[in-house]
């Protein structure tokens, strides 16, 4: 294992409310990373099988060789030794001054607090680890923390983020703030305003005080138009290729606040952060239907380390969309497309984007003479998890075309069959490796329906798909949709893959 790729990990969580939250959570020692589950949706008539995931923090020691380093605590730790290796695991433990358990006076909490000791922990990893920066972790509200240091605490002392910071992966973050399908505004205005169990840090105002830099604030709070999802871009600021963001899509199994919370927010959500409002625009994201938290919850589950481990530890990104389609010329017809990625030898979904998720692809009509361009999923593969050498990194992504006929604002049901699409395919994807030889090198790509027998038994054969791309580093090929697809979405439809490094 190439311990020299690896870099200090700090994870950072989510909200934990007011006192007696706080007052829990510091009782963890990890604080809550370390908590994994049981249970996974996966059995007949949607019932629960066991499936034991040992926990995010537990399967980095187990998997990428990070070590734990405690002695009365990681503080002790670090302020003991001048060395310590680079691949190690930190919590950045920020509410513990605010707990009311330990004795003595306690500090109320701020989240631009939370921010500036972060980098304090940070400075610290880097000088004594000698890494170049670190990689952020973060669940919930852990992620406007790292983006409150990103955006405004590292700006405002004159320092780049982009050396501190390697790669930043986001839980279920409320990138957009957190609002309600209910109460027309008013449960908004109550938040803001009041500040109960300082519930605000989800809200416009003070979204846009905590990630703004102080040289670029206007009075009188956010200016019209300011999105809270966006992040910087330019000389200094992280890259957002580098940034990931898992968006939950299952509001059922949140279970906070009694069950009140996810009809409050609404279906589109993962029961307390909206659909919408959880990913950074830009960066890589991936759907995956989990909840918030929870037994159910996206970072207790097989699917988020995945998409967390291949992110920061891949060495390939490809990258796969829909262009060059035309719809028919029917002004009432609304066009989705679903879409569900899996990579060989793992028992989950990576990435999977349903109408029953309220997560579909919207196709719009292209206007004419001009290409289109759907992102449909980027995925991270990782060419040292292959069982064997010699073989080719292999996932699939399943499309599924569906067409609503809409009028004055109804669906017309007159001619609809529910759940059923009018075009499904799986396309298998082979991806080799430029260390392997040159009959796995390349990329090659066949449709399910072109494959006799199981998938399992299909090997990739003949020669790899022609690089449309000669710059190097890059390689680019598109696959042609079936020819069933052609009266849907046209005869020049097709799937373009990129595949580029990925470090």
């Amino acid at each position: 294992m190439d311990h020299n790729r690896r870099l200090p990990l700090v994870y950072v969580r989510g909200f934990a409310g007011g006192t007696g939250g706080i007052n829990k959570a510091v009782d963890d020692p990890f604080y809550g990373f370390n908590e994994g589950s049981t249970h996974v949706r996966v059995g007949a008539h949607n019932q629960p099988l066991f499936h034991q995931f040992e926990s995010p923090l537990l399967r980095l020691l187990l998997d990428e060789g990070y070590e734990l380093l405690v002695k009365g605590s990681q503080e002790t730790y670090l302020a003991e030794h001048t060395q310590i290796p680079a691949n190690t695991v930190w919590v950045h433990r920020f509410y513990d001054r605010s707990a009311t358990t330990w004795g003595g006076s306690s500090q109320e909490y701020g989240l631009e607090n939370a921010a500036a000791d972060l980098l304090d922990l940070i400075d610290r990893l880097r000088e004594k680890t000698g890494a170049p920066g670190v990689l952020l972790v973060a669940h919930s509200m852990g992620g406007l923390i790292c983006r409150c240091l990103l955006q405004k605490v590292l700006p405002d002392r004159g320092r780049a983020a982009a050396d501190c910071v390697a790669k930043f992966f986001t839980y279920g973050t409320p990138h957009g703030g957190i609002t309600f399908d209910l109460g027309g505004g008013l449960l908004e205005r109550m938040r803001d305003r009041l500040g109960i169990q300082g519930a605000d840090i989800f809200g416009p105002r003070r979204m846009y005080e905590y990630l703004t830099p102080q040289a670029q604030t206007v009075p009188g709070g956010p200016p019209k138009g300011w999105d809270a999802r966006r992040m910087p871009e330019g000389p200094g600021a992280l890259p957002l290729e580098q940034v990931f963001c898992l968006v939950g899509t299952n509001p059922t199994d949140y279970d906070v606040a009694l069950g009140l919370s996810a009809p409050a927010v609404g279906p589109h959500s993962d029961g307390l952060v909206q659909i919408e409002r959880a990913y950074v625009p830009g960066a890589q994201r991936a759907f995956v239907h989990r909840s918030h938290s929870g037994r159910y919850g996206m970072v207790n589950s097989e699917e988020g380390y995945q998409n967390l481990r291949r992110f920061l530890f891949g060495d390939t990104r490809v990258e796969a969309s829909l262009v060059d389609y035309r719809l028919p010329a029917d002004d009432d017809l609304v066009w989705q497309a679903e879409t569900r990625l899996s990579v060989r030898g793992l028992p989950v979904v990576m990435h999977e984007r349903l109408a029953a998720h309220w997560s579909p692809l919207q196709l719009d009509p292209p206007p004419d003479g001009q290409e289109v361009s759907v992102p449909l999923a980027t995925t991270f593969l990782n060419s040292g998890l292959r069982a064997e050498t010699d073989e080719p990194m292999r996932f699939i992504l399943q499309l599924r075309l569906i067409s609503l006929r809409e009028q004055g604002g109804f669906f017309n049901l007159f001619d609809h069959l529910e759940q059923t699409a009018d075009f499904a395919d799986t396309l298998v994807i082979d991806v080799g490796t430029p260390d392997a030889g040159p009959e796995v090198q390349g990329i090659r790509a066949t449709w399910n329906s072109e494959i006799e027998g199981a998938i399992r038994d299909h090997s990739a054969a003949g020669a790899p798909r022609a690089d449309e791309d000669p710059a190097p580093d890059r390689w680019v090929a598109h696959i042609r949709l079936p020819a069933t697809a052609a009266p849907l979405v046209g005869a020049d439809a097709r799937i373009r893959l990129v595949a580029t490094p990925w470090t």
